[in-house]
């Protein structure tokens, strides 16, 4: 019997399929979250130096996000293969670097596991077919961008954009919204960022968010349609008033400290995506109006 066949008749066996895919694309995520902000800035600082007219600079060693090989940051230990294993390696080095004992971020599990549960929890959702497919894809983006605007404030094009044009394609297909549905949260996630970003600029002279966010709104309309939008700005802005608040707190800094909302648009889209419909009807008949 051909896999997809099992798969499709085995619905816990795509749940665990897909959970132990997670996690080696979560090792993968780690990579990336690391590297690419890294990457880009080396083509920036090469672009501007060309635009200056600087003279080229020495050919600068290999860095992409295959080569150098991984290794610890404090030893330069290479990382072997069984050091690598999702999850399971952190357990079984307690935490360490075999080569020099220091300490590994539990980050780097923690977005394992994490993207482990998520591309289970969607298979389970979907079940085996092209939405779980596909969402699983937008799941991985969506977890990569959160963490490196986390730590950077920077949404990449590189991966904010290709997945707007997989959400059109998918919908070309009505696998989620019809395709003018996709194409109008497309341009209404963009445009109301972009208007928002602009009164506040006009109003106080200030960037109140980067253009990054309009994007990635942008392209969360090209899956979920128009109607996924309003939702997704409410959650987001709840969710990020009420964690940013309590962040400032416990830092002690000033309220005009830069916030990532990159992160928060993502956790609220990839919600609405998923119950959208479900929460709004709830809503609706909460007040009464339905």
């Amino acid at each position: 019997m051909p896999l997809n066949e099992i798969l499709q008749h085995s619905p816990l066996g795509f749940v665990a399929l897909a959970l132990v895919l997670g996690l080696l694309v979560g090792s993968f995520l780690n990579v990336l979250v690391w590297r690419l902000p890294k990457m880009l800035e080396r083509e920036w600082r090469l672009q501007a130096q060309d635009m200056l007219g600087h003279p080229a600079p020495a050919p600068l060693p290999t860095y992409n996000l295959m080569l150098p090989h991984s290794q610890c940051p404090h030893c330069g230990h290479s990382i072997r293969a069984w050091e690598n294993i999702p999850v399971i390696s952190y357990v079984f080095l307690r935490g360490r670097c075999s080569g020099c004992a220091a300490p590994i971020s539990k980050r780097y599990p923690l977005t394992e596991l994490a993207c482990g549960l998520l591309s289970g929890f969607i298979a389970w959702h979907f079940g085996f077919g092209w939405p779980a497919c596909l969402v699983l894809f937008l799941t991985w983006g969506l977890l990569a961008m959160s963490l490196i605007d986390a730590e950077h404030q920077l949404l990449p094009d590189v991966l904010v954009l290709p997945l707007m044009w997989l959400g059109l394609i998918a919908n070309s297909f009505t696998l989620f919204v019809p395709l003018h549905e996709a194409l109008w949260g497309a341009i209404a996630g963009y445009m109301v960022l972009w208007s928002v970003f602009w009164v506040f600029k006009l109003v106080t002279g200030k960037d109140g968010m980067g253009h990054g966010d309009f994007k990635l709104l942008a392209m969360l309309g090209a899956w979920g349609g128009w109607q996924i939008l309003p939702l997704t700005l409410l959650l987001s802005s709840l969710v990020g008033a009420i964690i940013g608040v309590t962040m400032l707190r416990m830092r002690n800094a000033k309220t005009s400290t830069p916030m990532p909302f990159g992160p928060y648009l993502a956790i609220a889209g990839w919600i609405a995506l998923l119950w959208g419909g479900q929460i709004t009807d709830f809503y609706w008949q909460f007040v009464g109006l339905k």
